[in-house]
């Protein structure tokens, strides 16, 4: 089996502000204080000697390779990125930024909010507008039901509630 792995679908190119302000804050974080940090490192890892037998030389050479790829990462979506601030005219309707408590079949209450590929967070609730779960959701109403397809079996969901709110409903 060779290496070739096919290119991944680009995500949407949406983001709330939150999601933008905390990748940006990320970007300088790596480039104005971790990179100088381990550029720093890498120098005196290199002044020791043998580089080829030197294992923090090579750590820190791996290190600086990945903040940078991350980097440019971030730079690429954050220049191709729209920033979606405005809370949307129909409210009971589910759109990107949303909060949504939905009840499933089984009477479990679930609270998530509809945000772009580069917020994704389980912990706190944020799934992607491109998940199969986002998909669904958007456009639908308040009290609307709909199904969900699992692995095992077939969740029906019913939408108790849509917020815009910064705060979770």
């Amino acid at each position: 089996m060779g290496r070739y792995r096919p290119p991944q679908i680009p995500g949407s190119k949406y983001i709330t502000p939150e999601g933008y302000k905390r990748l940006s804050e990320e970007l300088d974080f790596l480039w104005f204080k971790r990179r100088p940090e381990v550029t720093k490192a890498l120098s005196a890892a290199a002044a020791e000697g043998d580089r080829s037998e030197n294992a923090e030389y090579i750590y820190r050479k791996k290190e600086l390779r990945e903040i940078d790829s991350r980097v440019r990462h971030l730079r690429k979506r954050l220049d191709g990125i729209k920033v979606v601030d405005r809370i949307p005219d129909n409210q009971n309707k589910i759109f990107f930024g949303a909060w949504v408590h939905l009840i499933d079949d089984n009477d479990i209450e679930n609270i998530y909010r509809i945000v772009g590929p580069d917020e994704l967070d389980p912990k706190l609730g944020y799934i992607s507008m491109d998940s199969p779960m986002g998909k669904i959701l958007l456009g639908k109403s308040l009290d609307d039901e709909f199904s969900l397809q699992l692995p095992d079996r077939k969740v029906f969901y019913t939408i108790l509630n849509v917020s815009y709110s910064i705060i979770k409903p």
